[in-house]
């Protein structure tokens, strides 16, 4: 299995494997500007030449005053016979080492699904990850998401 930073090329790949795992679904355009805002953000999971699984990663734009510069992980998945081969973690540090030595983050937040508790024990158990807030509502269908946070002060370079 191996791990790139993602490319223009990667990107249909990517939103298939977005569509046939999630509920929250992306426009190619939006991959693509991901994608060349921050190219070193984004990686893939790759076997044989297929995408079966992602990370698509960005650098928050709207730093409230005060705020230290920050990544944000957009979306990740992995596709459902790729799974619990910690691929998903691999991605994650992958997108996180580069937020902190390419943009100097000081941490990276997401948000996942109340109710995502493989998402939540990756986050929380694995990786590290606190939650922060929760943010009602915040899924089209209603759902609540945990807004999680992680500090990337120990990658600083």
């Amino acid at each position: 299995m191996n791990i790139r930073l993602a490319r223009v090329d990667d990107l249909m790949g990517m939103q298939a494997c977005n569509l046939q795992n999630l509920p929250e679904n992306y426009t190619l355009k939006y991959y693509l500007y991901h994608a060349l805002t921050w190219p070193q953000l984004s990686y893939v999971a790759e076997e044989d030449g297929k995408i079966v699984g992602y990370i698509l990663a960005k650098m928050e734009e709207d730093v409230s005053e005060g705020d230290e510069p920050h990544g944000h992980v957009t979306s990740i998945s992995v596709l459902r016979s790729y799974r619990r081969l910690g691929l998903a973690k691999r991605l994650m540090i992958q997108s996180q080492e580069a937020m902190a030595t390419v943009y100097k983050a000081a941490y990276v937040s997401l948000h996942v699904r109340k109710s995502n508790r493989a998402a939540l024990g990756l986050y929380r158990d694995t990786l590290g990850f606190t939650v922060k807030d929760i943010e009602k509502g915040y899924y089209a269908d209603g759902e609540d998401a945990y807004a999680m946070r992680l500090s990337l002060k120990h990658l600083a370079r």
